[in-house]
C-alpha cells in the first residue's frame, strides 16, 4: 500500500471531498486523523477507519494547534497533510460585506496557512512530508457568485507554490488539486442559498466542463492520494485540475 506506516491529517474530513479522502488514504495504509468543526461527523468517519477524530476550527489558530497536537500525540508525527476544509457564502460581490469576506477568507485561505504553519516545522525537522491543498477551479478561472472564494482559492494556489519552493530542501513536497463542480454539500449549497439563481449557477459550471458532468468526491480523493504518495515523489509546486476539463491550462 502506498501510504503504509504514514500518518495523515485531513481537515474538513466529516463530509464531501474530505471524507472521501480520509477513506482513500486509509485504504492506502495510512493512519488517518479526521479534523472538522463538525466533531460528530468527524467521529463517524474516523470510526469507519479506526482513525482519530478531533474538533478543529481552521479559522482559529489556537484550535488548529490543539487539534494538530492531539492528532500527533494519538497517531504519531504527521507525514501527510490534506488542507481540505472550505466553505462559501454565495453572493455577488457588490452584495457582499466585510463579514462575508472575513468568513470566507478565514476558512479557505487563512485556515490553510494556520494548519500548514502548525504541521510544517515537524515535517521539515524530520525531512519528510507531503502537503496537498484543496484549491478550486474558481481560483484559476473565477466563479460567478463566489468572488471572495475565488480570491481565497487563488491564494491557496500561490501559497502552494511558495511552500513547495521553501520546503524542497527539506524533502517536503507541496501540491494542490483544483476541483471543478463536485457533488458535495458545498456545491449544492448554491441552489439551497440562492434558489433558481443557484440552480443556474450550478448548471453553468457543470455545462462548462468538457466531460459534461459533475464529479464525485472519490475522483478528487484519488488525485489527492496520488500526490500524497511516493508515486508523485518528483512532483511539487503543481496544481492538478480535477474538473472534467473545465479549464485546460
Amino acid at each position: 500500500m502506498r501510504l503504509d506506516g504514514k500518518t495523515a491529517l485531513v481537515t474538513g474530513g466529516a463530509s464531501g471531498i474530505g471524507a472521501a479522502t480520509a477513506r482513500r488514504l486509509a485504504a492506502e495504509g495510512a493512519r488517518v486523523a479526521v479534523a472538522d468543526l463538525n466533531e460528530p461527523g468527524a467521529r463517524e468517519v474516523a470510526g469507519e477507519l479506526d482513525g482519530f477524530a478531533c474538533a478543529m476550527d481552521v479559522a482559529d489558530p489556537s484550535s488548529v494547534r490543539e487539534g494538530v497536537r492531539a492528532a500527533a500525540a494519538e497517531l504519531g508525527a504527521i507525514d501527510v497533510l490534506v488542507n481540505n476544509a472550505g466553505s462559501d457564502r454565495f453572493s455577488y460581490f457588490v452584495n457582499s460585506d466585510e463579514s462575508l469576506w472575513e468568513f470566507v477568507l478565514g476558512v479557505n485561505l487563512r485556515g490553510v496557512l494556520a494548519v500548514t504553519h502548525a504541521v510544517l516545522p515537524s515535517m521539515q525537522e524530520r525531512r519528510t512530508g507531503s502537503i496537498v491543498n484543496v484549491a478550486s477551479e474558481a481560483g484559476r478561472v473565477g466563479s460567478q457568485g463566489s468572488a471572495v472564494y475565488s480570491a481565497a482559492k487563488a491564494g491557496v494556489i500561490g501559497f502552494t507554490k511558495a511552500i513547495a519552493r521553501e520546503s524542497a530542501r527539506y524533502r517536503v513536497r507541496c501540491n494542490a488539486v483544483a476541483p471543478g463542480p463536485i457533488e458535495t454539500p458545498l456545491l449544492n449549497a448554491a441552489p439551497a442559498m440562492l434558489g433558481e439563481l443557484g440552480e443556474r449557477l450550478k448548471a453553468a459550471m457543470v455545462n462548462s466542463t468538457a466531460l459534461g458532468r459533475s464529479g464525485e468526491p472519490e475522483e478528487v480523493a484519488a488525485a489527492i492520494a496520488f500526490l500524497a504518495g511516493e508515486d508523485a515523489s518528483y512532483v511539487t509546486g503543481q496544481t492538478l485540475n480535477v474538473s472534467g476539463g473545465l479549464s485546460m491550462w
